[in-house]
Formats: structure tokens, sequence, C-alpha cells
């Protein structure tokens, strides 16, 4: 009994970037089976508020980023580019390329296609997501990454974990068999998530600013209580508390790890989620108001507006302040 005592008690320790992964809530906007036949060139436009996959499922190719050098992608590479940045794929670094959206596609559902494309010389096959992350936390997230994460899992060990995913990916891309479009969803999804992993464990990048934050002992609490209560009526004081810092240590340290003091950090995470709540959801001002720490409606509405310039219920209209929002069911 003793022993079954003593395990109940344990408290797991805080893992706030995991946290952070969890709440990426990646929606899938598109899925798409590309089948490339030599000599082929695709030109990928900028997709504002799109994170794209890119997973090669049998032949190779050239893919070129703007900012990065050209990629050779063999079977098996999976690519992620987290802020819609133009690239464009090619059958050789000569290959001419085609505007994305003059190349016609067989819509099999309002979420996946498949593409046909190119000379008829050597295929090459191209599972491609293109999906937004809708959570404040998920886009300070994405923020912190590179313009392109290349992850070549045929040649390097240490990425194992992915090979089963991909085969499954492989499979169902080429078969396309009842339910497909719903495997591939969820297989896509992990695929992010675990290429953002293998990023965060590997690179010195991952090391600096808001990610270093939510890795460090005491800031990282913090941050996560804030982003997993945000209704509550934090003050400087309560954050130290959870932090386990005195109140001068706690906020010296969050300013130097963040780069801003942590009250406007908190206020400016508040009214990230609140405009994210009023353009998904048909939630009245007040409830909002509450979900986002306001005692009252009116000094919610204050508050947004000096934030963004225009009252919350403009948002639901489409007004100006939705600009950063995702643009849904464009096609990659």
């Amino acid at each position: 009994m003793s022993r079954v005592s003593s395990a109940r008690s344990v408290v797991p320790a805080p893992d706030p970037l995991g946290e952070s992964l969890h709440l990426l809530r990646l929606t899938g906007t598109l899925y798409c089976r590309a089948e490339l036949s030599a000599p082929w060139g695709i030109d990928v436009p900028s997709l504002e508020g799109l994170m794209t996959l890119q997973v090669i499922t049998a032949g190779h190719c050239w893919l070129e980023v703007d900012g990065a050098p050209p990629m050779r992608l063999q079977q098996g590479s999976l690519t992620l580019i987290p802020h819609g940045t133009p690239h464009r794929f090619r059958s050789s670094a000569r290959a001419r390329t085609a505007p994305l959206f003059e190349i016609p596609v067989e819509q099999v559902s309002d979420r996946y296609e498949i593409m046909r494309y190119g000379g008829g010389g050597e295929v090459t096959h191209v599972t491609y997501a293109a999906m937004r992350f809708d959570h404040v936390v998920a886009r300070r997230l994405v923020a912190q990454l590179p313009r392109v994460l290349h992850i070549d899992t045929w040649d390097d060990e240490d990425t194992g974990w992915i090979h089963s995913t991909l085969r499954l990916i492989s499979r169902e891309a080429l078969t396309l068999r009842p339910g497909g479009e719903t495997i591939m969803t969820r297989l896509a999804d992990v695929l992010v998530v675990q290429a953002i992993r293998s990023w965060l464990g590997s690179s010195p990048e991952a090391g600096r600013g808001w990610l270093a934050a939510m890795r460090d002992e005491h800031v990282g609490r913090a941050l996560s209580a804030m982003h997993r209560s945000p209704e509550r009526p934090w003050s400087l004081v309560s954050l130290a508390r959870e932090a386990r810092m005195s109140r001068s240590a706690f906020a010296a340290r969050f300013t130097e790890l963040v780069g801003e003091p942590a009250m406007h950090y908190l206020a400016e995470s508040r009214m990230q989620l609140a405009r994210a709540h009023l353009q998904q959801t048909s939630e009245p001002l007040s409830d909002i108001a509450r979900r986002v720490g306001y005692g009252s409606e009116a000094a919610f509405c204050r508050a947004f507006k000096r934030a963004f310039g225009v009252p919350p219920g403009s948002v639901r209209r489409g007004a100006p302040a939705t600009e950063h929002a995702p643009r849904a069911g464009a096609r990659p």
C-alpha cells in the first residue's frame, strides 16, 4: 500500500516546450499526392499563414527555398517549410518550372487531390501537405523555426522513428484505399511535430530567445502557467511564485530570455488568443473577455482596440485586425 501511495504522489516534471508542441493543433488545409515525370518543375508562391510538409515517397528531386541553398531530395526525405516561403521543385537543377496554380489536378475531396504532371520520363512521387496552426503559442514556436527543416531519413540512423511512418504514407499515397485521406492527415501531423522535435534536439538556434525561455527551469514554469490559464488574474508576484523566484529576479530573467517584460507578454498573448476566438467562434464578447482574463466586456473592448486599432466586434466582420490570420482553403 505504501508503494502505491508513493507512486501516486509523484508529480511529473513540467514540460513547457512539450505543452507548446501539443498546442500546435495543426489543421490540414490540403493534402496532395503528386506523380511527377521528368522533366518537370513547379513554382510554389508565398502561402501566407501556412506551413508545408513534403515527403519524397519515390524517386528524387531538387528543392529551392528562397533564402536557402538548393537541396537534392532523395526517397524518404522530409522537408518542412514553416513560414509559407516561396519555393520550387524540379526534376533536375535546370528544369523549367510552371506556376503551381496553372497545373491541373484531380480533386478527390475538399482536402485531398492528385497531381499528374511532367514530360513522361523518370517518375518522382511527392506527398505534399499544407496546414495552418491556430494557437497563439504555436505561432510563437513556429516563428522560431528556420526557413526550411530537412530530414534525410534513410541516411541518418538517429531518425529511425520516421521510417515506419513514411512507409505508411507511401502506401496510402500510392493506393488511395478507403480512409486514406484520414490516415494521411494524421500521419502528416505526426511528422510535423516529430520534425520540429528533431530540430529542437539538434539545432543551436533552438537554445535561444523564446525557446530558451520555455526550457528554463523557472521562466518556463511561468510561461506554461500563463499559456494554460490566461484567464487567471496574474500579477508579477503570482507569476514569480509560479517560477519559484523572487519578484525582482523573475522580472529580470523573464525580460532577458523572452525580450519583453512578463506583463507585456501576458497582455499580448491574451489579445492574440482573443482575436483567434473572435475569428473562429461565435462566442459572445463577454465570454471571450472572461476567457482571456478581463472582468468586464468594456475593459476587454478597450484593451483590444488599443492592441489592434479596431473594436473586437469588427474582427468578426473581417476588418483589418484579421490581417495576419491564415487563409483557409488556399491550394499549395
